[in-house]
């Protein structure tokens, strides 16, 4: 028996979007299970993607609005254990590496050292799922899978041009007239996972 997946993250809805787009549920239509991992944002957004199956979810820096979902959760599919995490970690790394990645214009990479970090905090899973970095991302060193399906938002042109017209504090104002120009960003994407008795096999899907 195979159990079908979907695997979102960086949602953002509806603090940086309006709605979910609607390829997002056409590419979950069917799935067994929903894992979102992490930057909900709101109640909402859960609840829609409720409507196709069951929604497993972790609080990212982003969901202060959901202060009762864990920081992580696993999940046994077919005997193999699935661990969800957000990813994001202490300010005093993150600030430095969003401010080079801005002022990159999106070609510096932050975060190459999360994959190693998550196998080394959980060392017994099959599969790590992951968000926070808005890349997609699938690494599988011997038996244990790490996954990021890359984010449902991703900074670009336009979607910092429909921030600044939403009137952001004048801090994120001042960021996002430098992320206006970002180059360099991937396309929105979710993932879809197919675990059975050959183990767990990822795909990234572009939105």
């Amino acid at each position: 028996m195979t159990t079908r997946i979907g695997v979102v993250a960086d949602t953002h809805c509806p603090e940086f979007a309006e709605r979910l787009p609607a390829r997002l549920f056409e590419v979950l239509t069917g799935v067994d299970l929903i894992l979102h991992a992490g930057d909900v944002n709101g109640p909402e957004t859960l609840a829609e993607l409720s409507r196709i199956a069951p929604v497993e979810a972790v609080r990212g820096d982003h969901d202060a609005q959901l202060a009762s979902l864990p920081l992580s959760r696993e999940v046994v599919v077919e005997g193999r254990r699935i661990v969800v995490v957000h990813g994001n970690r202490s300010r005093w790394l993150e600030e430095p590496q969003t401010f080079l990645w801005t002022v990159s214009l999106g070609y510096y990479h932050p975060h190459r050292r999360l994959p190693a970090e998550l196998r080394r905090r959980f060392p017994a899973a099959d599969a790590i799922v992951f968000g926070h970095t808005h890349r997609p991302l699938i690494d599988q060193k011997g038996e244990q899978l790490v996954f990021n399906p890359g984010g449902v938002h991703q900074w670009n042109r336009a979607t910092t041009a429909a921030r600044l017209r939403q009137r952001p504090g004048w801090f994120e104002w001042c960021w996002l007239q430098v992320a206006r120009h970002i180059r360099s960003s991937p396309p929105p994407s979710v993932g879809l996972l197919e675990v059975g008795p050959d183990g767990v096999k990822p795909r990234i899907v572009p939105l």
